[in-house]
């Protein structure tokens, strides 16, 4: 496989000639695209040595073996990794920025892309440094996240470079061919009308669908997802959206769906009652003290109808939102709608549930072993998921 290393202008680039040996005894073909700045840290003659392959490192030189070199690198290339990947280069490709070689090869590349993020702390929790990698990652560009530890600056933190051998490991995981996997999973809320301007909702944003959804497309994996109301977007070549409104929409989306899934992850917040009548008019007022009663029927049960249509091949995961005795109605449920496993949440945890970035979980598993995790980002508990989903269908 041909890989383009980028290396951008931060400290971690003295660790770049290892990463592109490590590429090389792997088996890969690697050449290198820096910036001005990166040759500040590391020598071009370093990584023409390890990679025994000319550098790319001016956008106009003479010495390049075509006038657009990007281009050409672009079509050479089967995938292309930035280590280090600072905020400088992060915040062009998010903005379509391209002024020198290594933003200019970025923005035409349209094969696998890694970025191994490594900056200060504090540089790393920027509002704008965490929008840009968000929707770099939505889009399906991988993040190699940075680990924590000792930081240039004399600081300890997150921050650090992934380790070359961890940025190889993670490469290798995810370019080594797979049997195709399609999985079925949903977010969001679901709305149920009461009239033309009023519904029975839930506070659900789908932040840990969308996730759930990202993270699974980002190894590989083919994704539906069936997406109640909700101002999130996502937009990644594995990923197909299903808008629904109401749970009935949802059940129909899913039920039709999933015999071409080999799993299912409900994370959805699907409303259990919907209004026996619904007006298309506005409901009026009578007066100022009458109230108004409205009759609820159950909506289908959707998670309960997948378990029914589950075979021997297939996986099904479902969510559990409690309030109390929160280990004992989530094992119930789970064995009730015959689930391989369930995700607790409570909203007894700060900082986990409806509407924050953060989540906290506690996966039940069907043999009984039960996995507590800390409070994350969404992302890293829809990797902790992943993980427990793929080791499922290996089983």
């Amino acid at each position: 496989m041909n890989i383009v290393v980028g290396i951008s202008g931060g400290i971690a680039a003295y660790k770049a000639p290892m990463l592109v040996r490590l590429l090389i005894k792997a088996g890969h073909q690697v050449k290198c695209c820096c910036t001005e700045h990166a040759l500040q840290f590391v020598t071009e003659l370093t990584l023409e040595t390890v990679s025994q392959n000319k550098v790319y490192t001016d956008l106009f030189s003479r010495a390049n073996d075509h006038t657009t070199e990007h281009i050409s690198l672009k079509d050479w290339a089967d995938a292309m990794v930035v280590a280090p990947a600072t905020a400088n280069i992060i915040g062009k490709l998010a903005s379509g920025i391209a002024d020198d070689a290594l933003s200019t090869l970025l923005v035409s590349m349209r094969k696998p892309l890694f970025l191994c993020p490594a900056m200060n702390t504090q540089m790393l929790e920027c509002p704008s440094v965490v929008r840009n990698i968000e929707y770099l990652s939505s889009i399906g560009v991988h993040m190699i996240e940075a680990e924590e530890g000792e930081l240039a600056c004399g600081t300890s933190g997150k921050g650090r470079m992934a380790e070359p051998e961890s940025i190889v490991a993670q490469m290798q995981q995810i370019l080594t061919p797979r049997k195709a996997i399609k999985v079925l999973v949903t977010a969001g809320p679901t709305y149920e009308r009461i009239d033309a301007v009023r519904f029975v909702g839930n506070f659900s944003t789908g932040k840990m669908g969308f996730a759930l959804a990202e993270e699974l497309a980002s190894r590989g994996i083919e994704v539906t997802l069936v997406a109640g109301p909700t101002h999130l977007n996502i937009s990644h070549p594995l990923v197909e959206r299903i808008d629904v409104e109401s749970a009935r929409q949802m059940y129909e989306a899913c039920t039709e769906r999933f015999p071409q899934c080999q799993a299912a992850i409900l994370s959805a917040a699907v409303a259990d009652f919907r209004p026996a009548e619904v007006s298309d008019i506005k409901i009026k007022k009578q007066n100022d003290t009458d109230g108004m009663t409205i009759n609820m029927v159950q909506n289908p049960d959707i998670l309960a109808t997948l378990g029914k249509m589950k075979k021997d091949n297939q996986r099904l995961v479902g969510f559990a939102l409690e309030t109390n005795n929160e280990i004992a109605h989530a094992q119930a449920k789970l064995n009730r709608k015959n689930l391989d496993f369930i995700v607790l949440n409570s909203l007894q945890d700060k900082g986990a549930g409806f509407g924050y970035d953060t989540n906290k979980v506690t996966i039940l598993h069907r043999d009984g072993t039960i996995t507590e995790g800390s409070l994350k980002s969404k992302r890293q508990v829809a990797s902790d998921i992943a993980d427990a989903l793929e080791q499922s269908l290996t089983l």
